[in-house]
């Protein structure tokens, strides 16, 4: 990615984002480990109990402790205090490989951005457009949420913020011809990127899947394969909550990657791990700051570090 992915300085910055969640869960997991002289179902049970506390969720939390016991027999550990690098492994696996948006071979790639009311959602595609624009793409945004004026005004306000031209039409229009809309501007114009915001009312599913339904049914009419990527935007400091979504979302528009934003400055950045191990859709951007770069392409590898540094080092 372009010379904007300052890695050093990020990879501090995401260590200090984590801090609270480094707070929450690993020196809690790590007190646990130094508490106890051998491995034994106590510690298990303990242990399982802070993962639960820390929004990995309950089932991702089983599952953790489980692979924890099979590794301990098979690598004949018997000091609590080596578990530390065993789990920290044990969820860079389960975190996966790093996953980047896909883009279309040809012709313009539509992104749909789905996700309740305030989450960050427009702030996301806004930050989003600017990135893709720096790695010299041409973008064009869609004001899918029509149900919400200041949803329009926000979009426009980013679009200029970036220099990237916002499709939008009256408040309370068919999200679905703004939609087509936008990718006829795309197609014509050759743009490369269509970044469309949608509703995020949730108090009805029904009617949210049709609308999601039928954009993404005008969408694909205009450009076969497409929408090429549906982004479920979550906010990580509702913990269990974003973890809800997440399952609501994929069921109701076949999410295939999450931005989870606002993670500096929260305990419960473990749901991360709930959110992996429960949903298996792949985080594939985190947001730990207000600025443009905040937001970055999720690296597990990196996370799983920054988590787990002592907040001593460097």
């Amino acid at each position: 990615m372009g010379g904007w992915y300052c890695l050093a300085g990020f990879f501090s910055q995401l260590k200090a984002g984590l801090t609270k969640t480094r707070q929450n869960f690993v020196e809690k997991v790590e007190q646990i480990f130094t508490g106890y002289k051998k491995i034994d179902e106590e510690l298990y049970e303990e242990l399982e109990e802070v993962l639960i506390r820390s929004d990995v969720g309950v089932n991702t939390s089983m599952e953790l402790v489980e692979r924890l016991r099979k590794e301990v027999k098979q690598r004949k550990i018997s000091d609590p205090q080596e578990l530390t690098k065993v789990l920290q492994e044990l969820i860079v696996e389960l975190l996966g490989k790093e996953e980047t948006i896909a883009f279309a071979e040809r012709g313009p790639s539509v992104i749909l951005v789905v996700g309740v009311n305030g989450v960050g959602k427009t702030t996301t595609i806004g930050k989003l457009a600017n990135r893709f624009k720096l790695d010299g793409k041409r973008v064009v945004l869609a004001a899918g949420d029509t149900f919400r004026a200041a949803a329009i005004d926000q979009l426009e306000v980013w679009g200029e913020r970036s220099g990237v031209e916002v499709i939008k039409q009256r408040e309370g229009a068919d999200p679905a011809a703004v939609a087509y809309d936008a990718v006829q501007a795309a197609k014509s114009r050759e743009m490369d990127v269509v970044l469309v915001d949608t509703a995020g009312r949730l108090h009805n599913k029904v009617n949210l899947m049709e609308e999601l339904r039928k954009v993404k049914r005008v969408i694909e009419r205009e450009i076969p394969g497409a929408p090429h990527e549906v982004l479920l935007v979550l906010d990580a400091t509702t913990g269990q909550n974003a973890l809800q979504q997440a399952k609501l979302f994929q069921e109701v528009a076949g999410v295939t990657g999450i931005v989870l934003t606002k993670l500096d400055g929260t305990a419960k950045g473990g749901v991360v791990l709930g959110i992996q191990g429960e949903t298996r859709i792949p985080v594939k951007w985190i947001g730990i700051g207000e600025g443009m770069e905040d937001l970055r392409p999720f690296v597990p590898k990196d996370f799983a570090e920054a988590l787990f540094g002592s907040s001593e080092e460097g």
